[in-house]
Order: C-alpha cells, then sequence, then structure tokens
C-alpha cells in the first residue's frame, strides 16, 4: 500500500492551478490640469492686441466692460486701441487680482494680492473686469473636452481638474505624457487656450508637478523622482502647508520638503499636533492615497463681496443693508438654480484692519428662501461687533441636502422655512 501523497496540482475544489502568473495592476496615473492664467487668457481671446502685455484681472465685478470699448466705427474688439484700455495707475477703490498674464507676473504681481500694492509693483499693467458668464462657458467647455477622453475626471473650480489616466487608452504611455499632450491638444482646439498638466502616482505630487513648466507644459513625476524632483521644493509648494505653518516650519530649520521628510514622525506629531504632524510626515514622503471623486456634494454655498471703500455699519446702513440683501437673494438663487437646501446660515466679515469674524446658527428646517436666509444672517450680525468700518461682507449656507431628498424632507426639514421668532428684531440693523 503506498502512502498518501500530496496533492500539489490541484486544489480542494479540483480546479486546474494555472501556471501563468497574474497580471500586475496597472501602475496609477493621476493627472492634474491648471488652465493657463485662465481668468486672464479668456480676455486675450477677446482683445488679442493685449497679448504679450501685463494684463490683470480684477476691480469691479460686471459683466460687460463697456468703459473700454470704444469701438471704430464697423470694427472689432480686436481693433481697440491699446491706448483706450485702463491702466492699474489709475485704479481707485479696493479688490485683489484674480489672475494676471505671465508678464504681469514677472513684476511681482499675482493671484490675491490687492490692486493698490500691484499698482506700485506694475503702474502700467492694463486692469480689466471679470466677466463671469465667460468664464464659466469655458470652463464648461474645456472639462466637456476632458470628459470626451478621460472620464474619471474631479472638477476642483473653474479653472483645474483631477484626472485619473490610469485605466485610460494611452493613459500609460510614456508615464501618462502621450494622453497628457491629447488633452492638451484637444483643449486648445475647442478654447483656444492653453493648459499645464502634471501626472504622477497621485494627487498631491499631481498638483505640485503642474507647476514645473507653465505655461503649456507638461510633466511627468515617477515614484522613484520624489528624492530629485519633490524633496528639493519649499514645503510651501505642499498643497496644504500655509504661510503659519511655513513660518513655523522655518523656525525649526526646515524649508524643503527634503528636510521635512528627515524629521521624525513622532517629532512632528509633537510640534504640530497628532493630525498635521501625522500628515506632515506622509505628503513629505509623497503619500497620498486619495481618489480621484467624479461627483461630490457641495458642503456649503456662499456669496461675498469687497467694497469700493470702507463701510460703517451705522453712517452706511442703507448702503450695507442694500448690499446685504441682494446677497441673501442671489445666494438663494445659487441653491435653488442648483436644487440645494440648507438649515445653517453664517456671516462674514472682513473690518478695515483685515481681521475676519464670522458667525453661524442653525435652524430648524431646511431653506433655499431669500427672506429666510436675510433674516437669521441678520440675527448673525447682532453676535459681531460693527464699531469698525467694513471692507467685505459674506453670507453663506451650510448643512446642505439635496432639496426633495428624505434628508430635506424629514419632520425636522419638512414644510415651509419657519423664520425665527425674533426675526423682526433685525430691522435696526442692517
Amino acid at each position: 500500500m503506498h502512502p498518501p501523497q500530496a496533492d500539489t496540482a490541484r486544489p480542494r475544489d479540483n480546479r486546474p492551478v494555472s501556471s501563468q502568473p497574474l497580471p500586475k495592476p496597472p501602475i496609477r496615473r493621476i493627472a492634474h490640469l491648471d488652465m493657463d492664467a485662465f481668468f486672464a487668457s479668456v480676455e486675450l481671446l477677446r482683445y488679442p492686441q493685449l497679448k504679450g502685455l501685463p494684463v490683470v484681472i480684477g476691480g469691479g465685478r460686471r459683466s460687460v466692460d463697456e468703459a473700454i470699448r470704444r469701438l471704430p466705427e464697423g470694427g472689432t474688439l480686436a481693433d481697440i486701441p491699446v491706448d483706450a484700455f485702463p491702466r492699474l495707475k489709475d485704479y481707485v477703490g479696493r479688490g485683489v487680482i484674480t489672475t494676471a498674464t505671465y508678464p504681469a507676473r514677472q513684476f511681482g504681481v499675482g493671484s490675491a494680492m490687492g490692486l493698490m500694492k500691484a499698482a506700485k509693483l506694475c503702474p502700467q499693467a492694463i486692469i480689466l473686469p471679470v466677466d463671469f458668464d465667460e468664464i464659466r462657458k469655458y470652463s464648461r467647455t474645456f472639462k466637456q473636452v476632458i470628459r470626451e477622453v478621460a472620464p474619471l475626471m474631479e472638477d476642483r473650480g473653474v479653472d483645474e481638474v483631477y484626472i485619473d489616466f490610469t485605466d485610460v487608452p494611452g493613459g500609460q504611455r510614456d508615464g501618462g505624457r502621450s494622453l497628457a499632450r491629447l488633452i492638451q491638444k484637444a483643449i486648445l482646439d475647442a478654447t483656444g487656450l492653453t493648459c499645464s498638466i502634471g501626472v504622477a502616482p497621485n494627487k498631491l505630487i499631481a498638483k505640485m508637478a503642474s507647476e514645473f513648466n507653465k505655461p503649456n507644459g507638461i510633466s511627468v513625476v515617477y515614484e522613484d523622482d520624489l528624492q530629485t524632483l519633490i524633496w528639493p521644493l519649499p514645503c510651501r509648494k505642499v498643497n496644504g502647508i500655509g504661510p503659519k505653518a511655513d513660518e513655523k516650519l522655518k523656525r525649526f530649520g526646515i524649508e524643503t520638503v527634503g528636510q521635512l521628510a528627515a524629521r521624525d514622525r513622532d517629532w512632528l506629531i509633537q510640534n504640530f499636533g497628532k493630525s498635521t504632524g501625522a500628515w506632515m510626515h506622509e505628503v513629505a514622503w509623497g503619500r497620498d492615497n486619495r481618489p480621484v471623486v467624479t461627483e461630490s456634494e457641495p458642503v456649503s454655498m456662499s456669496r461675498e463681496t469687497t467694497f469700493d471703500r470702507d463701510l460703517h455699519a451705522v453712517r452706511d446702513r442703507a448702503e450695507l443693508g442694500a448690499i446685504f440683501t441682494h446677497l441673501c437673494e442671489k445666494l438663494a438663487e445659487d441653491l435653488q438654480r442648483k436644487g440645494y437646501v440648507g438649515k445653517t446660515i453664517g456671516i462674514k466679515l472682513r473690518y478695515d484692519d483685515f481681521k475676519i469674524a464670522t458667525r453661524d446658527q442653525t435652524i430648524d428646517r431646511y431653506t433655499a428662501d431669500g427672506k429666510t436666509i436675510r433674516q437669521v444672517g441678520g440675527l448673525c450680525l447682532k453676535r459681531v461687533p460693527l464699531e469698525r468700518p467694513l471692507r467685505l461682507l459674506g453670507v453663506r449656507v451650510g448643512a446642505l441636502a439635496k432639496a426633495g431628498s428624505p434628508e430635506a424632507m424629514s419632520p425636522a426639514g419638512a414644510g415651509a422655512p419657519r423664520a425665527p421668532a425674533d426675526a423682526a428684531t433685525t430691522a435696526s440693523l442692517f
């Protein structure tokens, strides 16, 4: 009688064992696409005579800039003389730059900079207002072009997106460069606009890479490139490390991502807190597992405006009241157009000393009603100091739910929105 032998050829369910190795999963390729000076580039399509000149977009928000449209009889916008456009040195009022052309950036002018400060750096720059209708049109167009090529796209605002190249045909070729080049050309053909694309193993590095070769550039970062391409960068280049954290890192002698990676994880947690310290350690080593999210629900919606001059709650009460009512009405329109309701209503103030105050209040029923937003916002205003002049006023609705959803229609959120009992007392405020 022969001794029993181990059955090494078949598993217990009697299926044959394949001698072929399992195929390796494709390498993760995530792209970050950033339109080049988007707001300014859209305006240069309208005014090609300004190409190559320093131009900033900002100031008063109006949809049509009639003030500079001195069209010669029978001419087009491209025929307007360059001398007819307003210059930054002549701008009077508050506000910040939305974006600037690359010739303007050479003077140190950039996004979010105050217009008055920018005027000192580049007084000869041409200033144009933001045309939001035109911006939204081009934003929708370039994103639709991307979706037709690579459907897994995460919308990150009017001018930037993340794209998952991993399983897209051609997405692995040359590290993703071939697909990036295809998308660049498709966007240029459809809009006349250029973009810069970074391709990397994850979102974190892809966003950094998209800045490497601006404008109209493509940068591919492989896993092995972390030490050579990422570690020499300043810590501030990491999305999520702001000015305050960067300043604190510098006090410890940490200026580059590589120096951050050299610090022990426990040391970072001890000095920056459990969550932030652990996150810093991960990003310094290029680790980021966040997926590309094709659809995400907004957490809140808001409207705000920066005044051309400081306004005071007493002396300018009527003007402030009209502005606040308008903001609430426009925010309600936004909510209704996008199909959302919310139950946390808040306000935001920026004083003349640039300090910010925020307050919010949660009501018992979901709403997208402008009057309710105005009333509850007025209650929030009663809880902030109003002695100092104001530079900015904003209103926000949070804790959003889809209108008509079970959450919005639950007993706590059913029926018409109910205003707070003491809403009438807000009449004394603006």
